[in-house]
């Protein structure tokens, strides 16, 4: 049977429609602009959304090629752009593991366990993760300049450093944890350990299993908030060949000369792990951020 829709419907479904692509439009604009700087020829972010020339001498500085310049000379690349996101992708997978790593256990002992300041703990971890990063900036740098007097894995100018800073920004991630942990009953855990399974047997084998789409959901957070993390990493790291991609693209804006090309050349190729890893995850996405938006 043919559903009717009235009139005054119709204009609220074409309304949202048109809504709806503005949004996308206006959230697509700064992407495409990004895009087309980096086909121009020249530095220059002026212009008009599509370029009247196309050249992909930002693409061959970034990709480590040489690049033939307006006097017709070869020019090699002095930045390598692609040992940065090389960098930036090792230290965003190494955090986002380890944050998981600690963000499950740690849920799993609030939402399951019961001790003394617990809600004072969580309100706690809450209250410091309202505050940001940047404020700590001297702090970091104080902190990990010392440890490196004593354990110079973690020290200045070492991406274990990083990793190690990255991994402290837990708290919203145990938060979100915890709230989906609570949605599983734990009747599930009492008949595996009454099935012969050890405490950690039920929680490694029964419950992480059941609680995968949110862990998929918080390594793909903070694998976004490492990869493109960029005050942390310009004060940990000093040397060239160690920096990650947000902390040495700092390098294309000098004093009196901005190369926006390869800058945007740069930039968009910092977003392709991104993509990719939301792509891989992307079946565990809707699932793991529903589930885990309850209260708590």
């Amino acid at each position: 049977m043919a559903i009717v829709i009235d009139r005054s419907q119709r204009w609220r479904v074409v309304a949202a429609h048109v809504f709806l692509i503005a949004l996308c439009a206006l959230v697509m604009f700064p992407v495409l602009m990004t895009v087309s700087i980096s086909l121009r020829p020249g530095n220059f972010a002026t212009g008009g959304l599509i370029p009247k020339t196309l050249s992909l001498e930002h693409w061959r500085f970034a990709l480590g090629l040489p690049v033939t310049n307006a006097d017709g000379r070869v020019i090699v690349p002095d930045l390598p752009v692609l040992h940065w996101l090389w960098n930036s992708v090792k230290v965003a997978s190494v955090s986002a593991v380890v944050a998981v790593l600690l963000s499950t256990t740690a849920a799993y002992a609030f939402a399951r366990m019961k001790f003394q300041g617990k809600k004072a703990s969580l309100v706690g971890l809450m209250l410091m993760q309202m505050f940001p990063t940047i404020l700590a900036l001297i702090a970091i740098h104080s902190i990990f300049s010392r440890l490196g007097h004593t354990f110079p894995i973690v020290g200045i100018d070492s991406p274990w450093a990083l990793v190690l800073a990255y991994s402290g920004g837990i708290a919203l991630h145990i938060w979100t944890i915890k709230g989906f942990y609570e949605t599983i009953p734990g009747e599930i855990e009492e008949a595996a350990t009454v099935d012969g399974a050890t405490p950690w047997q039920a929680f490694s084998r029964v419950l992480l299993p059941m609680a995968l789409p949110i862990i998929m959901v918080i390594f793909l957070l903070a694998f976004i908030g490492a990869v493109n993390e960029y005050p942390v990493a310009s004060v940990l790291l000093r040397s060239q060949e160690k920096l990650t991609l947000a902390a040495g693209m700092k390098q294309f804006l000098y004093a009196q000369k901005y190369l926006w090309g390869d800058f945007a050349a740069a930039a968009i190729l910092s977003g392709l792990p991104i993509t990719l890893v939301f792509i891989l995850a992307q079946r565990w996405m809707i699932a793991g951020l529903t589930s885990g938006a309850n209260k708590g």
